[in-house]
């Protein structure tokens, strides 16, 4: 059996423009506060002496690790990013940046999600990547219309009750 996968899909390269500017700061933040932090308690660290039984050390060289692998990825993802920042013109109708309430028609429920890119995506805040397949089936539809979408608890029936672009 072979370890070989195929690669998987890229990401959609599309932002809002308040997470465009998170992004930014938070990898200014991590350049100009996080790292030098660290750098300065590795080198207090590794002044101690014997560096391989040395748990500060080891500790602090791992999140430095993480925090260039972190930086890398924002510095190169940050420029293939595009920035959406107006409503489309067909507001009715649910696309990217859309605010929307779906009521579950098995259940009865109702759901208020946000389509953002898959670089912004928060679950407390209910904002869905528009990779996800809720979005993929809702997008292009309008007030009162109804869609099915394969979600990973099963096939689900979902109607839409608003859109706004706030």
């Amino acid at each position: 059996m072979s370890r070989w996968r195929p690669p998987s899909p890229s990401s959609t390269a599309i932002i809002t423009r308040d997470g465009f500017e998170r992004l930014k700061a938070e990898l200014d933040h991590l350049w100009h506060t996080v790292r030098p932090e660290v750098v300065k308690a590795l080198a207090a660290a590794a002044a101690e002496g014997d560096r391989s039984e040395n748990a500060e050390y080891i500790y602090r060289k791992k999140q430095l690790g993480e925090i260039d692998r972190r930086a890398r990825y924002l510095s190169k993802r940050i420029p293939q990013l595009k920035v959406v920042e107006a409503a489309p013109a067909q507001r009715d109708a649910v696309f990217f940046g859309a605010t929307m309430a779906l009521e579950n028609i098995d259940t009865g429920d109702i759901v208020r999600y946000r389509i953002v890119g898959p670089d912004e995506t928060d679950a407390r805040l209910g904002w869905i990547s528009i990779d996800s397949p809720l979005a993929r089936a809702v997008l292009k539809k309008k007030v009162d219309d109804a869609f099915e979408a394969e979600l990973p608890g099963g096939r689900t029936r979902f109607a839409v009750i608003a859109v706004d672009y706030a």
